[in-house]
């Protein structure tokens, strides 16, 4: 069996597990369908309405997302289209998946405030953080791969991103003097939400059930560290590119067995219009794979108390396409 039948095989007995065979077939669909590109508007870099009338005059058709001003669906150009524009090159427009765009928008970063990216490259959600709070907040953002950091860099730089402060480094070594208003925590994971099986074989190739298992490690190394930088009071997001419950509901109810945070619910009116799927744990998000949206995961926590969660060192690599 290929690598690609193997990665297929896996990931349909594990969705069969979790949601049943109907709802199971219905994600399956999303890992075959060609999915719409999207991008995101930056105003740090322009007049938001002057670059949209800079793409209609290119002939780019763009759909609004309906929950986000920035963010639109490409109707009829591909990213590469997208890419050899002044716009782009100029930093005045970002290519981004809707759900990676959900995180900063569900986080409402607040001018004035210091916020933790801690594995923030490539920047699409920690520029993004910058442009939804103007470039008023400030942004320490980690990433320990070098060259997904000098990659961070250049987009943080070409996309006006001034707020923001790249450190080199595991976020899971940060010294306790450190402490935020806000984090962001969009964990290394599976990928599962992701996968596309149409000629694509070496692209899942690495999705297995030891990468599960090393992700899921990682990720209560990296919540534990986070909600012990978190301020009192304070909130922070969790988010993965997965849709596995091992990888969400699971991590979010073992940081709260550790005591000292809560759930904050995402009651979002506009949450109703994405295509969700049903979740553990209550007032937590989990998007469904389709032709707009890739597989998402996303809770908000808040940080009441002191956590008795360990912090524990862990050199997975999951995968981090956003």
């Amino acid at each position: 069996m290929d690598s690609k039948n193997n990665g297929l095989e896996l990931i349909k007995s594990l969705l069969n597990e979790q949601y049943g065979a109907e709802l199971a077939g219905k994600i399956l669909s999303g890992y075959f369908v060609n999915r719409k590109p999207s991008l995101r508007i930056n105003p740090l870099n322009g007049e938001r309405e002057s670059t949209l009338s800079e793409l209609e005059g290119a002939g780019i058709e763009l759909t609004p997302s309906g929950w986000y001003e920035d963010g639109f669906v490409i109707e009829n150009a591909t990213e590469s289209t997208i890419q050899a524009l002044p716009a782009y090159a100029e930093g005045r427009v970002y290519l981004q998946s809707l759900s990676s765009m959900l995180p900063p928008v569900l986080m409402n970063p607040k001018i004035g405030t210091d916020i933790l990216d801690m594995a923030a490259a490539p920047g699409s959600k920690t520029t993004q953080i910058a442009a939804i709070a103007q470039n008023g907040c400030r942004i320490t953002a980690c990433e320990m791969n070098h060259i997904r950091a000098e990659r961070l860099r250049h987009n943080v730089s070409l996309l006006g991103a001034s707020c923001v402060y790249v450190m080199e480094t595991d976020s899971r070594r940060l010294d306790s003097v450190f402490s935020f208003d806000s984090v962001l925590l969009d964990a290394p994971c599976s990928g599962s939400g992701t996968l596309h099986f149409e000629g694509a074989a070496q692209e899942n190739a690495g999705f297995t059930e030891e990468l599960i298992s090393k992700c899921v490690r990682s990720q209560k190394a990296l919540i534990a560290k986070a909600i012990s930088l978190l301020k009192p009071g304070q909130e922070m997001i969790y988010s993965t590119c997965s849709v596995l419950s091992r990888e969400n509901e699971d991590i979010i109810s073992w940081a709260l067995s550790g005591g000292g945070v809560e759930v904050v619910p995402l009651c979002e009116d506009w949450l109703d219009s994405l295509p969700r799927l049903p979740v553990k744990l209550d007032g937590t998000l989990c998007v469904m794979p389709d032709e707009l949206y890739e597989g998402f995961y996303i809770a908000k926590l808040k940080k009441v108390g002191k956590s008795s969660l360990k912090i524990q060192e862990s050199k997975s690599k999951g995968r981090r396409r956003h």
